[in-house]
């Protein structure tokens, strides 16, 4: 038995995500970004959370930091291993484990870091304590969310109306992209709130041929999938407003997905 209500829905977050390593190349490029957004330095400890298959983690590792990689799912981190021999940093340390529930230290690490991962925490005010607890005083936590009026955003909000509606309900995870929020979540803990924005250009030969990889590789689209799958013209009219959404932001065989990136410093 547990006693944390949201662990049927953290299993099905386990699940899905175990299809994700396809498209994690992806996300190489705003892992870059995001290492020199947070300052990362030789010699500092950081810990990734929600490194699926590392690209952060290893980012940072070739940077010179002491390097933690922690991910909910153990097939990511299969990835993430073989990535970091690949790349010739087999020291980093890779735990299986819960953001709202981080198997460290307090102050333990120089630098927190999460690339659109946190966010998809249940609780975001279990998640952000867990976050600054493991952080030292003088350190700093950096991440990357998705604005909830821009494609990903809108993305999340669009899969909403289509999944079965959870009890408890978790958090949406768009509500990470809205700077406002981020601040009243971050709260008095923190100095130095500061924010940036980038693209992340997603190839794809179609609007169709990124929805039927997110329906391969992308956690919440699998879910919807799987979900209609006894309801067909539900999910063909899902199929049609997802080609839809991802067509205002295709251009020249690529998706133009905007991100918000935040960084602060903790008291």
């Amino acid at each position: 038995m547990t006693s944390d209500p949201f662990a049927e829905f953290k299993a099905k977050q386990r699940e899905g995500w175990k299809l994700f390593a396809p498209i994690a190349t992806m996300t190489t490029p705003p892992a870059a970004r995001l290492v020199r957004f947070a300052g990362v330095r030789p010699g500092q400890r950081i810990l990734d959370v929600g490194c699926g298959t590392g690209v952060v983690t290893i980012t940072a590792r070739r940077a010179g930091a002491v390097a933690t990689g922690l991910d909910l799912t153990p097939e990511l981190l299969v990835v993430a291993r073989e990535n970091a021999v690949i790349a010739g940093v087999e020291d980093i340390v890779w735990r299986e484990g819960d953001v709202e529930a981080l198997p460290f230290r307090d102050s333990e690490f120089d630098v927190v870091l999460s690339q659109f991962a946190h966010i998809f925490a249940p609780r975001p005010e279990v998640a952000i304590r867990e976050m600054l607890r493991v952080l030292k005083p003088g350190g700093r936590i950096a991440f990357s969310t998705w604005p909830p009026e821009l494609f990903v955003g809108r993305l999340f909000a669009l899969g909403g109306r289509y999944l079965p509606p959870a009890d408890p309900k978790p958090a949406p995870p768009g509500q990470w992209g809205d700077p406002n929020i981020v601040v009243q979540r971050l709260g008095a803990a923190v100095r130095e709130v500061t924010f940036d924005r980038g693209t992340m250009l997603f190839s794809a030969l179609s609007p169709q041929h990124y929805r039927h990889l997110m329906e391969q590789s992308g956690s919440q689209v699998t879910r919807i999938v799987q979900a209609l799958k006894g309801d067909p013209a539900r999910l063909d009219r899902f199929r049609r407003e997802y080609e839809e959404l991802v067509g205002e932001y295709f251009d020249g065989n690529q998706i133009h997905q905007d991100f918000l990136m935040t960084r602060a410093t903790k008291l």
